[in-house]
């Protein structure tokens, strides 16, 4: 545990820094990547949810057909989880300063990601499965453009698994 810092202030008297543990940067990480990811996925099955039911009520013939929104908005979530857990396995009362911010960006990207993920697969899962009900030929764009949404998350997933792996590298 390093010693707090001491600081002489401008205006000549001594200020106290209180010393955060290295290991709260880690532990922030890792509750910032499942946090934000199951946001993401929260918004995106909830919305996505809302525009099957309200399709349902026209076509409920293509209620299985349409859930794919909502499981790829599901699965947003388990990127965070992956993080999660290797951040959190990796977690010690001696962690070094640089470990614990590599952790923390590594948790901030897939947590940030898998959010702006979850709210693009809600959206156009929304106005995609509304759409596909009126006009069937519009299924297939729906898709790709899902699978562009869904792999703004796996960026952030990528980019989380390269610093969490660079989190033992000695500074």
């Amino acid at each position: 545990m390093t010693p707090p810092l001491r600081v002489i202030h401008p205006g000549c008297f001594e200020v106290k820094l209180i010393s955060l543990p290295q290991p709260f940067f880690g532990a922030l990480g890792c509750t910032s990547a499942i946090v934000f990811t199951c946001f993401g996925a929260a918004y995106g099955t909830a919305k996505a949810g809302v525009g099957v039911c309200s399709m349902a009520v026209l076509r409920p013939d293509l209620i299985v057909k349409n859930i794919v929104p909502i499981v790829m908005a599901g699965i947003i979530g388990i990127y965070g989880l992956v993080v999660s857990v290797l951040v959190a396995n990796d977690l010690t009362q001696a962690l070094p300063l640089y470990t614990g911010f590599i952790q923390l960006g590594a948790g901030l990207s897939v947590g940030l990601a898998g959010l702006a993920a979850g709210f693009a697969i809600g959206i156009v899962g929304d106005a995609g499965v509304r759409g596909t009900a009126q006009q069937p030929r519009l299924y297939v764009g729906m898709i790709l453009i899902l699978i562009f949404a869904e792999v703004l998350g796996l960026y952030g997933l990528i980019v989380a698994l390269l610093m969490n792996s660079r989190s033992k590298a000695v500074c």
